[in-house]
């Protein structure tokens, strides 16, 4: 199942350009501060220049000056070493040029190095924030779909009451009065606010597939509970996992952007929402600076883009009237 799914993405060419776009993305966050020209942090650079060293000169005393109650002795003169050291700092707001491809900020930072390297923190939030909530909302949706009971009576309450509320609101209400430090405080925002909707939705497909003939099957057989829900359940759901996967992914990536946009994240860490963040509290757009604010959001549209490419060969496995013959 698992070896026919990855076969279906890789044949589609829609989905195939997807995975090579988030494969590059993937990239450039893992190998960032090696491809970045500077710290994203820099704002300017040292050059440290030795100009003057004078060498240790060893002497010995001889016998005809030395006294018979004084033992033969060794002196040194001791070494002494000048350094200069010279600071050369970047210009502010500068525009692209061959020394900064996309400019500097009002900072004196190198805009690309800070591209670079918000590449590494929104990536990974996305990811991480995808991966958690994917697995907390499949935890729930077969404790919910399959055993039911009690179980499918709590999780349907507490997704009922967080499917009611506005998720945006609710983030900037968290986000205000939990301190930001890094970037696990933004992911257990955005996975506290995201899961209601996955564990409904895969909730309905475990309540279908619970009822299909080869789970009544397995059931009639005796098998243990641990076998048909990850034997026989859970690789049919496969696909629309990995869709909500995707999904949640690029929702987390859109929310992290806009948190630090308008200031609620970490306006410390360098990644494409604070980016946009300072540019709009420097007034980039009204300079008309687009090497500022025009990147970030070039870089989170074409995310956005990848997801919904690879979205298209999971469709085409979930889909059966998509399915080629």
């Amino acid at each position: 199942m698992i070896k026919d799914f990855l076969k279906t993405l890789v044949e589609n060419r829609k989905s195939l350009a997807g995975l090579i776009m988030l494969g590059v993305l993937i990239f450039i966050a893992l190998f960032a501060p090696l491809l970045a020209p500077y710290p994203p942090k820099a704002d300017r650079t040292e050059r440290t220049a030795l100009i003057e060293e004078t060498v240790g000169d060893q002497e010995t005393l001889s016998e005809e000056r030395l006294s018979d109650d004084v033992e033969k002795s060794t002196y040194v003169v001791a070494t002494s070493r000048k350094w200069e050291k010279t600071v050369n700092y970047f210009p502010l707001r500068a525009k692209p040029s061959s020394a900064h491809l996309l400019g500097t900020n009002h900072a004196g930072n190198d805009l690309l190095s800070q591209l670079i390297a918000g590449t590494r923190i929104s990536v990974f939030v996305g990811l991480a924030t995808g991966l958690f909530v994917t697995l907390v909302s499949l935890t729930l949706a077969l404790l919910s779909g399959y055993l039911g009971g009690v179980f499918d009576d709590i999780i349907n309450f507490f997704t009922n009451v967080f499917l009611v509320i506005p998720g945006l609101p609710l983030m900037i209400v968290i986000g205000t009065y939990i301190p930001m430090h890094g970037v696990l405080p933004i992911i257990l925002i955005l996975a506290f606010t995201s899961w209601p909707y996955p564990t409904r939705l895969l909730r309905s497909q475990v309540l279908s597939l619970k009822n299909r003939d080869f789970v009544m099957a397995s059931r009639m057989l005796g098998e243990r509970t641990s076998f048909i829900v990850f034997r026989e359940i859970l690789p049919n759901m496969i696909s629309i996992v990995m869709s909500e996967f995707f999904a949640v992914s690029l929702s987390a990536i859109l929310a992290e952007a806009t948190l630090e946009f308008i200031g609620v994240g970490n306006i410390t860490v360098v990644s494409w929402g604070t980016i946009l963040y300072w540019a709009q509290a420097n007034g980039a757009i009204l300079m008309g600076a687009w090497w500022w604010f025009l990147p970030p959001g070039l870089m989170i549209a074409l995310t956005g883009t990848a997801f919904v490419l690879v979205n298209f060969g999971i469709d085409e496995i979930s889909n059966p009237r998509l399915r080629k013959r």
